[in-house]
């Protein structure tokens, strides 16, 4: 959760937000750029209200039923930068599923893992061709969203020359 709160004070830095607004910029913004599990918004947002990092306030317009609007407070805006610089500064390996499927290669045909790692490799390719077409609209983001963007394309090129490597050696690396 300390990654969502994180995402969630950063978003109301921008100003006040219903609980659907937050919800809707992770799906439609945050989540171009970074993993972003959205299962429940309203659960930390009660739990982060009462901790004192929000403020809930109650709105009403018309006969629609009642919504709360929240607001970070100081100790929120505290924590806020607390776990920025935090998130900065720690390095955690990451998990790639490719690898636990790596682990267990010697249970599949030859065959079998070529069709898979082809197939997963068109689709790190498109997403490679999103983000450089991304960074050519360079005047449609920011300079640390066009960063973001960078870091995600870097990241494909290594798992595309990567993911090409193993299909040129899997006789090497599967031995059927």
């Amino acid at each position: 959760m300390l990654n969502q709160e994180l995402i969630i004070l950063g978003l109301l830095q921008e100003g006040p937000k219903h609980g659907y607004e937050i919800r809707k910029q992770l799906k439609n913004l945050i989540s171009l750029f970074a993993y972003v599990e959205t299962k429940s918004i309203y659960y930390p947002l009660r739990v982060m209200a009462k901790d004192g990092l929000l403020e809930m306030k109650s709105s009403r317009q018309g006969t629609r039923p009642e919504k709360y609007v929240y607001t970070i407070t100081a100790k929120g805006l505290n924590k806020f930068k607390q776990l920025l610089s935090e998130n900065l500064s720690q390095l955690e390996r990451p998990i790639l599923n490719l690898d636990i499927s790596l682990y267990f290669l010697p249970y599949l045909k030859k065959a079998d893992i070529v069709k898979r790692l082809s197939f997963r490799l068109k689709l790190l390719e498109r997403i490679r061709n999103w983000l450089v077409r991304q960074k050519i609209t360079k005047n449609k983001y920011s300079r640390h969203l066009l960063a973001i963007l960078e870091h995600n394309l870097e990241l494909i090129l290594a798992e595309i020359k990567f993911t090409s490597g193993i299909i040129r050696d899997i006789d090497k690396i599967q031995g059927n």
